[in-house]
């Protein structure tokens, strides 16, 4: 269609909906006419499928927040229909003003946009063609051809890497600097990232001036894409280099020294700002992220920035009370101090024995008391241990629990 054509269409109204309506307003109005009015609903309907079609092309324009902006100026820079310049002419065009016409000058946009090339060609600025004046809104709006330019293609970040890294129960207490082998998308070191052959040169790309991106026309609009040409790169190797094949990037590897944060869980992700694949065109370096694996202790575990442990005591420790020795994660031990009835399952601190915050400070080891049964004892162990239970005469331990439980129905399978 020609540029006339786009302009004078009111995708505002074809959707239905005012010039000031919400982006979801239009996809509301959108998503009800696509349904009345889509082809599967309406078989063999002309009409239908026609205002099928001017919906999608609507929503196409006022769903993307920059095309609608275009859209909104070149209409008001053309009047409301698209085919009167308001204030009566342009500037250097030699149409006529106020007082002629009814107002306003007719202007074949068509013929406009070609005179604009004209004369932008010769330098015509705001008074000599309105080149000036309009380039920037219909070069971004009507630019529809297979191969033209797009602007420099902009700095480009490099891509984040992730990568794994397994320690020891111990060293995630405190932190650990651990050393990495990354692989990475870099320069290649045989061209320098030229992508030539060793004593050759590449050249600008002709297809795109070098900028790595053409402009192609989609649905009256033209979007950038790589080139297909120089693959993007902006240059052209006519003899390629032999390790790269002339993509001027290699798989490179590199050691990378990473800090594991002191406390770090099993399963976190650190994040180092700057250590990934380098950028484009001056682009700054991606992320590397490290997933940390932190293995298992045969003897301690962790719930958050604390150290748990699991301390055996006998039976006469926990009735009489002691003082047991107990291990550290990070080697010696700590005396613990049980008072005499103690039960079995109890946890005891002790303070700043556990992991390192990021604060600096520490959590705490919690220790807890679990009561040996010896699975056999000797007669005489037997003897004293019965006379211990006579001499004791101990209340039923059970019969509160059977107290609370009495009185209730008994089911058949439980008799």
């Amino acid at each position: 269609m020609s540029t006339k054509d786009w302009i004078d269409k009111d995708f505002y109204k074809a959707l239905g909906v005012k010039k000031d309506a919400t982006a979801a307003e239009i996809k509301k109005a959108y998503r009800t006419l696509a349904r009345e009015h889509h082809p599967d609903k309406n078989p063999d309907n002309a009409a239908a499928e026609a205002r099928f079609k001017d919906v999608s092309e609507a929503y196409d324009v006022l769903s993307d927040p920059k095309t609608r902006a275009e859209y909104d100026e070149a209409r008001t820079l053309f009047g409301s229909g698209g085919s009167r310049f308001p204030g009566g002419g342009f500037p250097g065009s030699g149409g006529r003003g106020p007082s002629q016409q009814g107002g306003g000058a007719n202007l074949n946009v068509d013929d406009l946009l070609a005179q604009m090339r004209q004369q932008g060609g010769a330098g015509g600025g705001a008074g000599s063609g309105g080149g000036g004046m309009f380039g920037d809104v219909l070069g971004g709006l009507f630019n529809r051809g297979g191969g033209q330019r797009s602007a420099p293609r902009p700095a480009r970040r490099g891509a984040d890497v992730e990568s794994q890294a397994t320690i020891s129960f111990t060293d995630a207490l405190d932190g650990v600097t651990v050393s990495l082998r990354l692989t990475t998308d870099e320069p290649c070191t045989t061209c320098k990232g030229t992508g030539a052959a060793k004593g050759t040169s590449p050249r600008l790309c002709e297809a795109c001036d070098g900028h790595g991106e053409v402009l192609r026309g989609q649905g009256g609009f033209a979007m950038p894409e790589p080139c297909r040409t120089c693959r993007g790169r902006g240059m052209v190797a006519d003899h390629p280099c032999a390790t790269c094949t002339g993509s001027g990037h290699a798989k490179s590897a590199r050691p990378v020294n990473a800090r594991i944060p002191p406390g770090v869980a099993d399963g976190s992700k650190i994040r180092l700002k700057g250590k990934g694949a380098p950028g484009e065109n001056g682009g700054p370096p991606g992320d590397l992220f490290i997933i940390v694996h932190v293995g298992a202790d045969p003897v301690f575990g962790r719930s958050k920035d604390n150290v748990t442990v699991a301390v055996p005591v006998t039976f006469a420790e926990a009735a009489l009370g002691a003082e047991v020795p107990v291990p550290l994660p990070r080697g010696g031990t700590v005396t613990l101090k049980i008072p005499g009835g103690t039960p079995s399952g109890r946890t005891m601190r002790v303070r700043g024995r556990g992991a390192t915050r990021r604060d600096g400070t520490k959590g705490d080891l919690l220790a807890t008391v679990e009561v040996a049964v010896p699975r056999t004892l000797t007669k005489e162990a037997q003897a004293a241990l019965s006379s211990y239970v006579a001499a004791a005469a101990e209340p039923d331990p059970r019969a509160e629990l059977m107290a609370e439980t009495a009185g209730r129905r008994v089911l058949d399978g439980d008799r």
